[in-house]
C-alpha cells in the first residue's frame, strides 16, 4: 500500500474520533462490524480461543422500565457469542461524574439481561469500557485500568459478571510522546492512537502520529480498513455536517457548565461572606478569609507555572517548584495552548 493510497485527505480534514457522533460511526456500525471485533480484543487483551469472534449491536437504550425511571442512551452496545454485554463509552469533556455514571450504566446494563419470570442466575457478564479524554484517576500514570470485584485481603474474584475498563488518553498520548508505548507490539496502543491523532478541542493534528499509523497501516489490514473508513468520514459532507453539530453541541454544554461552575462557586463565596457577616460568627469570617488566601495562592502558583513554563523548565521542575502535582502542573499548561 503507497503512502498515495492511505493517505487521500489533507490532515486537517480528519474528524476527531473521539467526538462520540464519529467514535460511533467507525466502531457502532453494522458494516464496520469486524473492525469492532478488533478493536474490542485489543482492549479486553483477549486472543486465541478466548477471544471475541462474533457480536451483535443490540439496542442503546437502557432503563426507561417504569414512568418515571432515568433512560440512558449509550455508545455502543454489543452481545458478544459468548453471551456477554459490553458497553463502550468514548467521552470528550470531564463532567466530573465518570466513575458513578459508568456504575450507573453497568447496573443499567446487567439489569437488562434478566427476563421476566427468570432467575438471576440467567443475568449475562456484562463489561463496561470508557475511554477518556482526560485524566479520571490521579492514584496512577497508567492509561489503561480495569476494574473488577475483589475480596479484599486474599483478592480473589467474588463472580465474572462485572468488567470495567477505563482508557484515559491524556495519558496515553503523554506516554506516547516519551516514547514509553510500542504500537509495533501493542495492539491497544496502535487503536489508540487512531483516536488521539486528531484534537478538536485544540483545532491540531499530530502529524507524528499520523506518519506512525502510516507505516503501521501498511502491516495491519484491520488498521487500514479503519483508516479508509475514517477518511470516506471525513470526506461525506453529510457525516461532516453532523460531526461538526455535534462537537459544536458539546463544546457549548462544557463552556455552560463551566459557567454554572463558576457562578455556583461565586454565589457559595458571596453567600457564605453574606452569612458570616449575618451571623458575626468568627469561624465563618476565619474560614472565608482561609478560602480566599488559599484561592489566592492558588492562582499566583498558576501564573508561577506560566512564566516557568516559558522559561522552558520541564514540567518535573515547574512541580518542584510549586508544590503542586505533575497534572496539575500539565493542566496549566494545556490552558496556554
Amino acid at each position: 500500500m503507497s503512502e498515495r493510497a492511505l493517505r487521500r485527505i489533507p490532515l486537517e480534514k480528519f474528524i476527531d474520533l473521539k467526538v462520540d457522533y464519529a467514535f460511533k460511526q467507525l466502531f457502532g456500525s453494522e458494516q464496520n462490524k469486524e473492525i469492532t471485533v478488533v478493536f474490542l480484543n485489543a482492549i479486553l487483551q483477549r486472543s486465541g480461543r478466548h477471544a471475541i469472534k462474533e457480536i451483535a449491536f443490540a439496542s442503546q437504550e437502557v432503563g426507561g422500565e417504569y414512568q418515571d425511571d432515568k433512560q440512558s442512551r449509550l455508545d455502543i452496545l454489543v452481545k458478544t457469542q459468548e453471551e456477554e454485554l459490553i458497553n463502550v463509552e468514548i467521552q470528550l469533556t470531564n463532567q466530573y461524574d465518570m466513575v458513578k455514571r459508568t456504575l450507573f450504566y453497568w447496573s443499567r446494563i446487567y439489569n437488562s439481561s434478566l427476563q421476566k419470570g427468570m432467575g438471576y442466575n440467567t443475568l449475562l457478564p456484562a463489561i463496561t469500557i470508557n475511554i477518556c479524554n482526560f485524566d479520571v484517576f490521579n492514584q496512577t500514570d497508567s492509561f489503561h485500568n480495569t476494574f473488577h470485584l475483589y475480596e479484599k485481603d486474599e483478592k480473589f474474584r467474588m463472580d465474572d459478571v462485572l468488567e470495567i475498563h477505563f482508557i484515559e488518553m491524556t495519558k496515553f498520548i503523554k506516554l506516547w510522546h516519551q516514547k514509553t508505548l510500542d504500537p509495533w507490539n501493542n495492539l491497544l496502543a496502535r487503536w489508540l492512537l487512531l483516536l488521539g491523532m486528531v484534537d478538536a478541542r485544540k483545532k491540531k493534528v499530530y502529524n507524528e502520529i499520523y506518519k506512525e499509523l502510516e507505516e503501521l497501516a501498511m502491516r495491519d489490514e484491520q488498521l487500514q480498513e479503519a483508516f479508509t473508513v475514517w477518511q470516506d468520514l471525513s470526506q461525506s459532507p453529510e457525516e461532516f455536517l453532523a460531526y461538526q453539530s455535534r462537537l459544536k453541541y458539546i463544546l457549548d454544554e462544557e463552556a455552560k457548565f463551566d459557567d454554572v461552575k463558576h457562578m455556583a462557586e461565586k454565589k457559595g463565596l458571596e453567600e457564605g461572606r453574606q452569612k458570616g457577616l449575618e451571623q458575626g460568627l468568627e469561624r465563618g469570617l476565619e474560614q472565608g478569609l482561609e478560602r480566599g488566601l488559599e484561592q489566592g495562592k492558588l492562582l499566583e502558583k498558576e501564573e508561577t507555572v506560566k512564566r516557568l513554563f516559558k522559561l522552558s523548565l520541564t514540567v518535573e521542575q515547574i512541580a518542584e517548584a510549586t508544590s503542586l502535582d505533575t497534572h496539575a502542573v500539565e493542566r496549566i499548561i494545556g490552558e496556554l495552548s
